[in-house]
């Protein structure tokens, strides 16, 4: 059986950005989805913001991955002509009890050189937007919303480019390892193997890590929380230019506004822990969303929000426990093959994945 260079489980975002990297480093990549179109789970199901880097701790691996994922993102932009634009975003305290915490978030984006945080006071944001409802605000420049469709397709079209290889509907169902190479037994019977296994399939890297034929790696896995977040759109333009974001909480950014590149508005995501995969919005939570909004945007009409969409984000510290970090599990199995999963790749990973593609090409060499 031949034994191929590089396979990479998951064509989203973060696969097709590990696949773009090793394929200029001059690796041979076949990249496997089981869905029969690239990027239909969380890749297809975010914000499509490109994040500054205010809120993770410094010197995490998100805080790096999403300031250095920018510039590259940006770059990668300009030069496949993928569609986006620096739009800026407020961060909002909506009263005065916030501004302690709205000053602690700019003094943490400043430590992680997000770029040109300004602390705004209310005369300030509301020249800015004068719809908006706050007690200060954080202004990020750097800030910007992407077609990720486009994105995906740019990545793909850069990795055919370099003879790499996407196969859709096919399921890796099991995991083997052996002295000489990684074998992947396929939902079909067939099998194929690797040289350099890299594992980005989202919210099926725990579950797929624990079909692997060794009790050692099985024991290095963390669990896959899920975390459902639902958006509702709004059906008639709104009054905003820029993106409004309150105070994060608990397990998010909270309930924020994006616009995208047509100028449409969407709010989301909520928090929702769940057990199964469940891309459902319940109509019922549309009260919960006004409230939230007209928090911030108090003139919000009634009747006016539709359900949209839901994502789901994979988490890896359990419910009522801080966010965690990015984790980039890799093994080295012999001189010439390594292993290589995404763990918890949650937001910012859509902003981080090109610097996470030169994380595997690094480890990968």
């Amino acid at each position: 059986m031949e034994i191929l260079d590089t396979v990479i489980v998951g064509a989203g975002i973060l696969g097709l950005a590990c696949a773009y990297k090793l394929s200029l480093s001059g690796h041979k990549v076949m990249v496997l989805e089981q869905h029969t179109a690239i990027g239909t789970e969380t890749s297809a199901r975010n914000s499509e913001v490109i994040h500054a880097g205010l809120y993770y701790p410094t010197n995490s691996l998100k805080a790096r991955a999403c300031v250095s994922g920018k510039s590259m993102l940006y770059q990668f932009c300009q030069e496949y002509a993928v569609p986006h634009k620096q739009i800026g975003k407020l961060v909002v305290a909506t009263d005065k009890a916030q501004l302690p915490q709205l000053r602690a978030l700019k003094a943490q984006g400043d430590a992680n050189n997000a770029g040109g945080l300004r602390l705004l006071n209310v005369k300030e944001a509301l020249s800015m937007e004068p719809e908006l409802q706050c007690a200060g605000a954080i202004y990020s420049p750097t800030t910007g919303i992407i077609d990720s469709h486009r994105l995906m397709l740019a990545l793909e079209g850069a990795i055919e480019s370099k003879e790499g290889e996407i196969v859709l509907a096919s399921k890796v169902t099991r995991i083997e390892i052996s002295a000489e190479a990684c074998q992947l037994i396929m939902e079909d019977g067939y099998r194929l193997k690797t040289r350099n296994l890299i594992l980005a399939a989202g919210l099926h890297t725990s579950s797929l890590m624990g079909t692997v034929n060794s009790e050692a790696i099985k024991r290095e896995i963390p669990i896959t929380y899920f975390v459902k977040g639902s958006y509702f759109t709004q059906s008639s333009k709104v009054p905003f230019s820029h993106l409004i974001y309150p105070l994060p909480e608990s397990a998010g950014l909270g309930i924020h506004l994006t616009l995208d590149l047509a100028g449409g508005a969407r709010f989301g995501p909520d928090v929702e822990w769940i057990k199964t995969i469940n891309y459902q919005v319940d109509p019922d939570k549309r009260e919960k969303f006004y409230s939230s909004i007209r928090r911030y945007w108090p003139g919000l009409e009634s009747d006016t929000l539709q359900p949209g969409y839901a994502g789901i984000r994979p988490k890896i510290v359990p419910q009522g426990t801080p966010a965690g970090d990015f984790q980039v599990y890799h093994k080295k199995l012999n001189n010439h093959s390594r292993l290589v999963a995404f763990f918890g790749i949650e937001s910012p990973g859509l902003t981080s994945s090109l610097y996470l593609g030169k994380v595997v090409s690094e480890i990968i060499g």
